[in-house]
């Protein structure tokens, strides 16, 4: 809910109450891009594919915010099919976004590193598997040491975590959103210019159903295997 303290690492969390909110208020397939690392399962591929997406094209992301707005009764929230949701400041929110995806600039697209990823997917595993939440590990271990693990990253870092069930497209719908989040730390980290890269893992929690960390960076470099011959 709130950034971490900055050096050089800029980090936020989904709120609690965006939780159920992940869910499908309409759905878009995309064509795979040959381009994509094989190292990220088909839904962190879809989930990069948004990212990039919403970065290249914020005025497409504006308009799918803007279709999801016939879904809102002041604060209630109640996208086809599902139950309906309380969000905490209902088409304020929404709106508040529209205006900021329609005047930001388009960035160019993030690309996937193995190194990050696999850094997300240590928190997604040591999350899922306790049904925790937050930026901190159960080891204590924050963003960053998780990164520094597998490699060296340039000089500024984030995470953004999502919880719950959600297909990609809603998934970043809400980040950018940010719902609850007054300095709307998530939608800064998707379209933060500095950030380069991002490593993606998406995997089930016990008590959400599912989760996915995003970890961004302005430059990772992976660290080598050491030489297993003799």
């Amino acid at each position: 809910m709130a950034v971490l303290p900055q050096i050089s690492r800029e980090t936020s969390r989904l709120p609690t109450v965006l939780l159920a909110a992940l869910l499908s208020a309409c759905t878009c397939a995309h064509a795979k891009d040959p381009g994509l690392s094989v190292f990220l399962s088909p839904i962190e591929e879809e989930i990069l594919q948004e990212l990039n997406l919403a970065r290249q094209s914020p005025l497409q992301y504006a308009a799918f915010l803007e279709q999801s707005r016939r879904y809102y009764k002041q604060k209630l929230f109640k996208p086809p099919g599902h139950e309906t949701f309380l969000t905490e400041e209902g088409l304020k929110a929404v709106d508040e976004a529209i205006r900021f995806l329609r005047k930001v600039k388009a960035l160019s697209p993030l690309k996937a590193s193995s190194g990050l990823s696999l850094a997300a997917r240590d928190h997604v595993i040591d999350q899922g598997l306790r049904g925790l939440e937050g930026h901190t590990g159960s080891d204590g271990s924050e963003p960053w040491e998780r990164a520094n693990r597998y490699g060296s990253w340039k000089s500024t870092i984030a995470e953004n975590i999502g919880y719950g069930e959600k297909k990609a497209r809603e998934l970043v719908m809400r980040l950018i959103i940010d719902d609850g989040v007054p300095d709307r730390g998530h939608r800064k980290n998707i379209f933060n210019e500095e950030f380069k890269v991002v490593g993606i893992a998406a995997g089930k929690h016990s008590v959400y159903g599912s989760m996915c960390v995003m970890v961004f960076a302005d430059g990772f470099e992976d660290r080598k295997k050491p030489n297993s011959s003799h």
